[in-house]
């Protein structure tokens, strides 16, 4: 069956899989949606036995279905290589009775890697498949993990250039220090003065203008997105919910159709719609726990069926997750809505003109299977150490605050969890180290800091981190919110 594609607030646009993640966005601002989401078929005996590859493959073909499948096996080939430090690419690690489904082990030690390590071989076999020449430009905002991993996937891949704007002071050091010295002849970093909802917003403006879009077409290029808005993006994550329920089936953890609960940290709300996705692909999901810092719009979205920006700013030891807009949302919104596209676009609207809306108590009731939760930094710090001491195991703050959501929530449920876990300790290193023992940390430099996790963890320093300790500093452009677009029509020469 083909699967084609709309807008989430139009119903007047079709497209393939390939023009979808080739456009990135809607012209009329949407996000693109499958028609109907695909079966999963595989006997769950036969996924047990599946690679992490194999897997992808199964998942990704049903999504993109005018991909032929020598061009899909090549794209997964390509991307899930050695450039995993594991041979699972996404190991399922037991601790303190929940199941950690470890998503950081790829070239930027952070899960955007398990999209973005393919999101280029999708791009470029898109681009070859509908006869575009122009140069593609990826346009993105990052809160501190989207960039890098962007930048590395797209990284001197002929026919692409990359722009990634991020919060000057809203990343973590490591976080910035990996994208400012990302070398590639095509990759632009520049830090806003501003948060990352000042940079979605502006990226998200330069991607609606029609007079930019001519303009930069005269000249040969034409924007796409890495972030989670692009189904290239969204559909790569579906694959591993479905691995790692295979992977509990293969270690005997779980039953043939038993169902599991899923803990996601979410900001932008992409890692937890792909395990909705898988959801109702058929996996046997029971319950969806969206964990959020204290930059809690989601926790509150879930409580009240209100969703209101309008709230302070908190700058959090998870900066992945400090989002107030959840731009994913809005292909849940089109779900609940009974895929009402009109109805999808006032609530959209109501949100950017009034910084709120609320959903009907009809579309409340469809969101059964999620549940709220959130973390406070006191909490966050507490579960690092608490699961630290008890274990061993050392996790990041994104992963602490599932993991605090978990407890407060899952653990005495009797259904067993998949705790989606983020990023490498390694990218946080000062926020983790504080958990652990601030008095006894807090005179080290970031990179003694890296030197003693690795002490007390016995987990090697990834490559991602050895490389930056002495690079240097390639990116240095800082710019205000308002100068954005400015910004890239200087790079582009517009």
């Amino acid at each position: 069956m083909s699967v084609m594609y709309q807008s989430t607030r139009s119903r007047s646009e079709k497209v393939t899989a390939s023009q979808a993640i080739l456009k990135g966005l809607a012209d009329d601002g949407g996000l693109f949606v499958p028609e109907a989401i695909p079966a999963f078929t595989v006997p769950y005996k036969t996924l047990a036995g599946l690679s992490y590859q194999e897997t992808a493959y199964e998942v990704m073909k049903l999504f993109l279905s005018d991909f032929t499948g020598e061009e899909l096996k090549a794209c997964i080939r390509g991307a899930y290589d050695e450039k995993f430090d594991t041979k699972e690419i996404a190991p399922l690690v037991k601790k303190d009775g929940a199941y950690y489904l470890e998503l950081f082990h790829g070239k930027t030690i952070a899960f955007k890697d398990m999209a973005l390590s393919i999101l280029p071989y999708l791009m470029t076999t898109a681009a070859k498949k509908n006869g575009v020449t122009n140069e593609i430009v990826i346009l993105t905002a990052t809160s501190g993990d989207t960039g890098k991993a962007a930048l590395a996937g797209f990284a001197d891949v002929p026919g692409t250039s990359i722009i990634v704007f991020y919060p000057k002071n809203g990343v973590s050091p490591i976080q910035e220090k990996q994208m400012l010295t990302q070398k590639g002849n095509n990759t632009t970093v520049i830090g806003i003065v501003g948060n990352f909802d000042d940079a979605q917003t502006g990226v998200k403006e330069m991607f609606h203008s029609r007079e930019l879009a001519e303009r930069m077409d005269k000249k040969g290029y034409q924007f796409s997105s890495a972030n989670s808005i692009n189904i290239g993006r969204l559909v790569p994550q579906i694959v591993y919910y479905v691995y790692a329920y295979g992977q509990l089936l293969k270690q005997g953890e779980i039953k043939e159709g038993e169902k599991i609960n899923v803990v996601v940290p979410t900001g932008n709300f992409g890692n937890i719609l792909a395990a909705y996705y898988a959801k109702n692909m058929g996996l046997p999901i029971e319950t969806l726990y969206c964990a959020s810092n204290e930059n809690k719009v989601l926790y509150d979205f879930f409580q009240t069926g209100k969703y209101d920006r309008k709230r302070e700013f908190i700058l959090t030891s998870s900066p992945s997750m400090d989002i107030l807009i959840s731009s994913n949302l809005e292909r849940l919104i089109y779900r609940i809505a009974g895929e009402d596209a009109g109805r999808t676009k006032e609530l959209m609207e109501a949100l950017s003109s009034q910084g709120e809306y609320e959903i009907t108590p009809e579309m409340k009731e469809k969101l059964f299977c999620f549940e709220g939760g959130f973390a406070t930094e006191e909490e966050t710090a507490q579960t690092i150490r608490r699961v630290y001491e008890k274990t061993g195991y050392i996790m990041d703050t994104h992963t602490a605050v599932a993991s605090c959501v978990y407890e407060k929530k899952a653990a005495d449920t009797g259904v067993k969890t998949v705790i989606a876990s983020t990023a490498s300790p390694y990218k946080f290193t000062r926020s983790v180290m504080d958990a652990i023992d601030k008095k006894a940390y807090e005179n080290m430099s970031d990179f003694e800091l890296v030197d003693e996790l690795n002490r007390i963890s016995g987990v090697a320093v990834p490559g991602a981190i050895e490389e930056i300790r002495s690079a240097p500093v390639l990116h240095d452009t800082v710019c205000d919110k308002s100068e954005m677009q400015k910004e890239v029509e200087r790079i582009l020469g517009l």
